[in-house]
C-alpha cells in the first residue's frame, strides 16, 4: 500500500521519546469501548476456518486467477490484453501490503493456526512485507493508538496527498516514493534496497524502528532472516526468469504489489488522517467508511477500522455485524469521497492552525465514559504481540 512519508507531529519541545521499556511502565490509556453482551461479543469472536478460507484463500485465488490470465496474455502477446489484467492484477495484489499481514498477524482470520501462519508467510512474502517488525510496531499501535511515547506506527497530521507525479505511480508502477515511517509501504525501488540493507543486517531508517528493535531485539534479528527470505526467494525468481526467457514471472509475482495501488492508497489513507491523537476515545482517533462489497473484501473489511481498534479480537469478517451491535454509540460512517473530502478539509485548516484536528461528532445516543474495567475478551488484541510483549 503506497505512503508518502507523514509530516512530523506538532511537539512542544525536542525531548527525546522514553525507551519503550519505560513507555510500558508509564502510559496507561483507560479506552473508551462501546458497551456490547459478553455473550454477544464471544460469539463475534470466534475464528472461523470456512470464513477464513473464503477471505485469505479467496483473496490468494484472485491473485492467482489474474496472474495466469496476465501470463496467458503475455504468452500470446495480446498486449492490451496483458497491460488490463496486469492493471487488475496489480490492484488486487496490492492490497497484501500490509492489508492481509495485518489481519492474519492478528492471528484472527483462521480458527486452525497454522493456517493464519501459512497465509501471512504467503502474502508477505509476495509483497514484500516485513511482517516481524509489524506484529511488534502494531501491538503498540493498537495499545497506544496515536498516543506517540507509545505509538509511533501512525503519526498525525498526514497529507492526504494526491500530487500529479503521485497519482500517476499510483496508476501505473510505484517505482519513486519514499519508504516513510510506517512499515513496509513506499515504492518498488525503495523496498528492495531497505529489504537488501536489512538483510545485511542495518537497522530501519527510521526512529520508530530502532526503538522497537532496542525494545525487542529478539523480533529485530527475526526480521533480518525474514529480509534474508525475501531476497533469496524474489532472487531466484528473478534467475529463474532470466534463464528461461520468462521475463514476465518477476513482474506478476515482484513487482505486483507496486502496479496499480490506487485503490489501497485510497482507503487505507482513511483509517486515521486528520483525526485527533492523544485521546482515549477510538471515535475520535479512527475512521470507518462505507464501500463497496468487492473493495471491501479485498481490504480484508478494515473499512470497519474504529470497530477493529474498540474489539481487535473481532474477526474481520464479523466487524459490519459488531458495528450493528453498537451502531447506537457510534459515529456514522463516512463514505470514501466523504472521508477524503473532510481529510483535504482538515488538512488545509492545519495549514492556517497547525494545532487543529477534526473532532468527530457522535450521535446523541452515544456514551462518553467506561463503567467498568475491560475484559480479557474485551481488551484482546488477537495474537499479534510478539513473546517478549505478551
Amino acid at each position: 500500500m503506497v505512503s508518502e512519508e507523514p509530516k512530523e507531529p506538532n511537539r512542544s519541545n525536542n525531548a527525546q521519546p522514553l525507551p519503550l521499556s519505560e513507555v510500558r511502565k508509564t502510559l496507561r490509556v483507560d479506552w473508551y469501548r462501546s458497551r456490547i453482551k459478553h455473550s454477544t461479543l464471544r460469539e463475534l469472536s470466534k475464528r472461523s476456518d470456512l470464513q477464513g478460507w473464503f477471505q485469505a484463500g479467496g483473496h490468494v485465488g484472485l491473485w492467482m486467477i489474474t496472474g495466469a490470465i496476465t501470463y496467458l496474455f503475455w504468452y500470446q502477446q495480446n498486449w492490451l490484453g496483458f497491460i488490463l489484467t496486469l492493471f487488475t492484477h496489480g490492484t488486487i495484489t496490492s492490497f497484501f501490503a500490509g492489508v492481509a499481514p495485518h489481519e492474519l498477524g492478528h492471528g484472527t482470520v483462521f480458527r486452525t493456526k497454522w493456517l493464519n501462519t501459512v497465509f501471512l508467510y504467503l502474502t508477505s512474502f509476495i509483497s514484500w512485507y516485513d511482517h516481524v517488525d509489524y506484529n511488534t510496531s502494531h501491538t503498540y499501535h493498537h495499545r497506544y493508538t496515536l498516543h506517540p511515547e507509545g505509538d509511533r506506527e501512525v503519526l498525525l497530521p498526514m497529507k492526504p496527498t494526491v500530487g500529479k507525479t503521485f497519482l500517476i505511480q499510483l496508476f501505473t508502477i510505484n517505482l519513486l516514493t519514499k519508504r516513510g515511517r510506517t512499515i513496509g509501504k513506499g515504492g518498488l525501488l525503495s523496498n528492495i534496497y531497505w529489504t537488501i540493507k536489512s538483510a545485511l543486517g542495518s537497522d530501519k531508517p527510521h526512529e520508530w524502528m530502532m526503538a522497537l528493535h532496542s525494545d525487542q531485539p529478539d523480533q529485530h534479528v527475526r526480521s533480518i532472516y525474514w529480509s534474508r527470505i525475501l531476497v533469496t526467494g524474489h532472487g531466484f525468481i528473478l534467475i529463474f526468469a532470466i534463464a528461461t526467457g520468462q521475463w514476465v514471472l518477476p513482474i506478476i509475482v515482484s513487482v505486483a504489489p507496486f502496479i496499480a495501488n490506487w485503490a489501497s492508497y485510497s482507503v487505507g489513507m482513511t483509517q486515521h488522517t486528520g483525526l485527533m491523537d492523544k485521546v482515549p476515545d477510538f471515535r475520535k482517533s479512527v475512521r470507518s467508511i462505507k464501500i463497496n462489497p468487492v473493495h471491501s473484501f479485498l481490504y480484508w473489511r478494515m473499512n470497519w477500522h474504529t470497530e477493529h481498534h474498540m474489539y481487535a479480537g473481532v474477526p474481520c469478517y464479523n466487524l459490519k455485524r459488531l458495528y450493528k451491535e453498537i451502531a447506537d454509540d457510534m459515529p456514522e460512517p463516512r463514505s470514501l469521497i466523504g472521508a477524503w473530502r473532510e481529510m483535504w478539509d482538515t488538512w488545509n485548516r492545519q495549514q492556517i492552525d497547525p494545532e487543529y484536528q477534526f473532532d468527530t461528532p457522535l450521535p446523541a445516543t452515544a456514551k462518553l465514559s467506561n463503567q467498568n474495567t475491560p475484559t480479557e475478551l474485551e481488551a484482546s488484541i488477537g495474537d499479534i504481540a510478539p513473546k517478549g510483549l505478551k
